[in-house]
């Protein structure tokens, strides 16, 4: 009856030991594939993609548009010190052929740049994100004043708060 023990326990071990030869064999190949296809993927497909980016034509460079620096005061609590905010602002176009027509919209731009920057207080400028949020509020207000042209992105050359 021991010897029957030993020979179960015996066969009984040798049975997981040959099923786990068999998950590791099973997992290495899944590797081996899965390792064959991403190589593949990033060595063999994107060699005929390089040809055709090649043959695209150049990017045209932006165009950009002037505004007339504008110096403005700043709304500020009763009794403090008056400051002021002088900007130097430029336009970015995509063609050539939209600074023409936007050159003559030019003092509705300015009027409503002046009208909004008149509004500010030095808090609503700190740091870069309030320059931020500035550059995209003047971007919304510039296009929807000179709809359907539409203007990229409003630039700082010059950003000064005194």
């Amino acid at each position: 009856m021991a010897d029957e023990d030993k020979t179960e326990a015996g066969e009984g071990g040798a049975a997981p030991k040959k099923g786990k030869l068999k998950l590791i064999i099973a997992a290495a190949a899944f590797l081996v594939v899965l390792g064959a296809g991403a190589g593949w993927f990033f060595f063999l497909r994107g060699h005929g993609e390089e040809q055709q980016h090649a043959e695209a034509p150049p990017p045209k460079p932006p165009s950009f548009v002037d505004v007339p620096d504008m110096l403005v005061n700043l709304v500020g609590a009763p009794g403090e010190r008056v400051q002021y905010l002088k900007v130097k602002l430029v336009l970015e176009v995509k063609e050539e052929k939209q600074v023409e027509t936007i050159r003559p919209s030019l003092p509705r731009v300015t009027d409503l740049f002046q009208t909004y920057l008149r509004e500010l207080r030095p808090s609503d400028l700190n740091g870069s994100a309030g320059l931020f949020r500035l550059k995209e509020e003047l971007t919304k207000r510039v296009n929807l004043a000179l709809a359907p042209n539409q203007v990229s992105a409003v630039l700082f050359k010059e950003v000064v708060i005194q």
